[in-house]
């Protein structure tokens, strides 16, 4: 079996999740933040919904260099909006991950600014683990709590919620 095989169960269900908890972000308080350094909801949900984009990025280039200006923040609009763009590069990161020979997991994938900074310099897999799955589950969980301040239900993700009991 190819390693993207096996990571194929865990992305769908981690973009499941995602797509559920985009759903529920509320479009008037764009600039709601719990703690005066804490990201605005309003750049914490697009950056959610972008974050799919970015796992396409690692799985098909050896590199990303943020000074280039190829990553354009998305405004914040609307949840629908979000889940839009979410859909949109999960599903280009579902086609790349199903193309990825195991080869091309050891290959070096690096993140840079302006050619100096290195901000990642490793494997593809550590990347796409690191850079890309885990990050977007580390701000997914921030989104959580951004949900539950503000009246929204919390969706059930690796188990029940105090809004959602999965059947238990």
């Amino acid at each position: 079996m190819q390693i993207s095989e096996l990571l194929l169960p865990e992305f769908d269900e981690e973009m499941k999740k995602t797509r559920t908890t985009l759903e529920r972000v509320p479009a008037d308080k764009p600039e709601f933040a719990p703690h005066s350094k804490s990201m605005p909801l309003g750049k914490l949900a697009p950056h959610v919904a972008q974050l799919a984009g970015f796992g396409f990025s690692i799985l098909t280039t050896p590199q990303v260099d943020f000074s280039t200006g190829s990553y354009k923040p998305l405004p914040f609009q609307s949840a629908a909006q979000l889940v839009s763009a979410f859909d949109e590069g999960a599903a280009k990161v579902r086609k790349a991950l199903t193309a990825t020979p195991d080869e091309a997991w050891e290959q070096n994938w690096k993140l840079i600014f302006g050619g100096n900074k290195i901000l990642f310099n490793g494997q593809r897999f550590l990347a796409y683990r690191q850079m890309f799955l885990n990050h977007l589950v580390h701000h997914r969980a921030q989104l959580g709590v951004y949900l539950r301040l503000n009246g929204q239900k919390v969706p059930a993700i690796y188990g029940p919620s105090a809004d959602e009991t999965l059947g238990f």
